[in-house]
């Protein structure tokens, strides 16, 4: 099938739990998604998170809140893909299956933070995520890599330096992209909400609404 231009800009993955989704990571994705001037973001919900306590809400839950805070961003998708699949949430999975949707020539960019990269040999079949995508590692200012280890080599043995270097291959590089992260975390916000506290401005109005009518947290 032929492919467009539009398509051919790439395409970005953005996980979480989002339990619930909030601006930070609303606000990353599309900041993330024009810098690399990628022609989508999809914010895709885990629904067996491997390193992680359970999410709170259902995934049914979780995904109708992502789908409130995404409506009138047309390029921020929601992508269910690892709520449909049973077992536990691999990433490497949900790259090789979009890899096949999109084709072997459009750029792919999975963005994590840099907690995320500094874990990430814990990752199942981690060495094989370049193989499929493009590494975006989202970073405070004042970061630092570690000295030595698996993961400095990892990172070392794929770095790129460019932005515009994403675009001429479909997978194997590593960025490293220095952002204003905003201070803002959904276990906070699931522990004001327990103190009975407002989350007013922390989440979409539309997202505050759902979690009140459905007693959530």
């Amino acid at each position: 099938m032929r492919q467009s231009s539009a398509q051919l800009r790439g395409v970005g993955l953005f996980g979480g739990t989002f339990d619930p989704v909030h601006i930070g990571h609303l606000r990353t994705a599309l900041e993330l998604k024009n810098a690399l001037a990628l022609a989508e973001m999809r914010l895709m919900p885990s629904a067996q998170p491997p390193h992680r306590a359970p999410p709170q809400a259902s995934p049914k839950q979780r995904m109708a809140m992502l789908q409130l805070g995404l409506a009138g961003e047309p390029g921020l998708v929601a992508d269910d893909r690892e709520l449909r699949r049973d077992g536990p949430s691999y990433t490497v999975d949900s790259l090789i299956e979009l890899r096949r949707e999109i084709g072997p020539e459009v750029p792919l960019c999975l963005c994590i933070g840099m907690d995320a990269l500094l874990t990430i040999n814990q990752w199942h079949r981690w060495r094989e995520l370049t193989d499929f995508a493009h590494l975006v590692v989202a970073v405070r200012p004042g970061w630092h890599l570690p000295d030595s280890g698996e993961v400095r080599d990892f990172v070392d043995g794929h770095r790129i330096r460019q932005t515009g270097e994403l675009q001429t291959t479909a997978a194997g590089g590593l960025l490293i992209r220095e952002m204003t992260l905003l201070p803002i975390s959904a276990t906070g916000i699931r522990q004001a909400l327990q103190r009975g506290e407002s989350i007013r401005y922390l989440v979409p109005d539309g997202i505050i609404d759902y979690i009140n009518q459905n007693q959530l947290y």
